[in-house]
């Protein structure tokens, strides 16, 4: 496949789109991240294949892509998907129940990853970026995401990740995320720091929200026997030990949970406009699907400003910009180490588990009225 690092002019012109496909696309979160990186480095893209087999993500991405994502990806044959030069993932987590033997990605069969690997081999893009649960560091001590990392680089991708927190991009969400990303080439990739300043969440709420999504006077009366109001606009969190916290943001946003689990100032549930804002879409996002689907893809989204930054950083990397940006290479070191490119940053080795910020500050400048 020809290189765009090699299609770059001298002007810094490409001639060409970078194509990518989306996987498990949901409704869409690396594609609305990936035309804003585009804007923003004057660099074209053209998604070139979807796919979700959830039909009501199907109809959401449709109406807002003008396109109708392939179903499920187990029946696509990987000759069928067209090339490309990125692959998007945002895969389910399907735990692997035993450490496998062989090398490579065979021992992934069976597993929703073995459809990416499969993918990655047949077609070889340039580079690729998955997401997936914070979980998936720790599931098995460690061993399920060592094996994917290990078929990843079987498969001749320099491989890493890192955790991200969406509250440290600017989203007044605490969700935290595993980002992989891999490239054919070793290149100087820099992980995205996250010091963006959060969203005031009164930026994110409604007004005049309709009554029916408040919660019963029962609940409501329940919640403020354990917490006290706030003078500042909170999100109250209910834990599966029935505590309750106020948060001046969300907690993580999840499909499954209870429709109580998250409740604004203790009185109301999120508006699906509010959830998708806390997960970074444009309100030019249209929302199509009843309140509990949009809940639902809501909760398996990805926090798109995260996935921008760390898509800026890969594009950075691959040379696919049109003008010059600002980038601390200076700050960088690399080496290869036993047959595998690895970054440093001065002082702190490239690939090590970041910890998470602690929001004990913000929770602090809560105030009861």
């Amino acid at each position: 496949m020809v290189s765009y690092s090699n299609m770059v002019n001298h002007k810094g012109k490409s001639s060409k789109a970078i194509r990518y496909i989306d996987l498990f696309c949901g409704i869409g979160g690396f594609r609305i991240a990936t035309e804003q990186i585009s804007a923003e480095l004057s660099i074209p893209v053209k998604c070139v294949f979807s796919c979700d087999i959830d039909e009501e993500c199907q109809i959401a991405y449709e109406e807002n892509f003008s396109e109708m994502p392939a179903g499920d990806i187990t029946t696509v044959d990987a000759r069928d998907i067209p090339e490309h030069d990125i692959l998007f993932a945002g895969f389910p987590c399907q735990p692997f129940s035993i450490i496998g033997y062989r090398r490579g990605f065979e021992d992934t069969r069976g597993t929703l990853f073995f459809e990416i690997a499969r993918i990655l081999e047949a077609k070889k893009p340039t580079a690729f970026v998955l997401e997936n649960v914070k979980l998936l560091v720790g599931h098995n001590n460690g061993k399920t995401l060592k094996r994917i990392m290990s078929a990843l680089r079987d498969l001749g991708y320099y491989a890493d990740f890192r955790v991200l927190n969406a509250l440290d991009f600017g989203i007044p969400q605490k969700r935290e995320r595993v980002f992989i990303v891999g490239f054919k080439k070793a290149c100087l990739f820099d992980w995205p720091k996250g010091s963006i300043h959060m969203t005031a969440l009164q930026e994110i709420l409604e007004d005049n929200v309709p009554d029916q999504y408040y919660a019963s006077e029962r609940i409501r009366k329940n919640r403020l026997k354990k917490h006290k109001p706030t003078k500042e606009p909170t999100i109250w969190h209910e834990n599966k030990a029935g505590h309750i916290s106020a948060y001046p943001f969300s907690c993580a946003l999840r499909a499954g949970a209870s429709y109580n689990y998250l409740l604004v100032n203790g009185e109301r549930r999120l508006t699906s406009r509010e959830m998708l804002r806390l997960q970074g879409f444009p309100d030019s996002f249209k929302i199509v699907c009843n309140y509990s689907q949009t809940r639902k893809q809501a909760g398996n989204s990805l926090p798109v400003p995260v996935a921008k930054a760390v898509l800026k950083n890969l594009f950075i990397a691959q040379g696919w910009h049109d003008s010059y940006v600002e980038h601390d290479f200076n700050n960088l070191q690399y080496q290869m180490v036993d047959g595998q490119m690895m970054i440093f940053e001065k002082g702190e080795k490239y690939g090590r588990r970041t910890k998470v910020k602690n929001s004990r500050k913000i929770q602090a400048t809560l105030s009861a009225k």
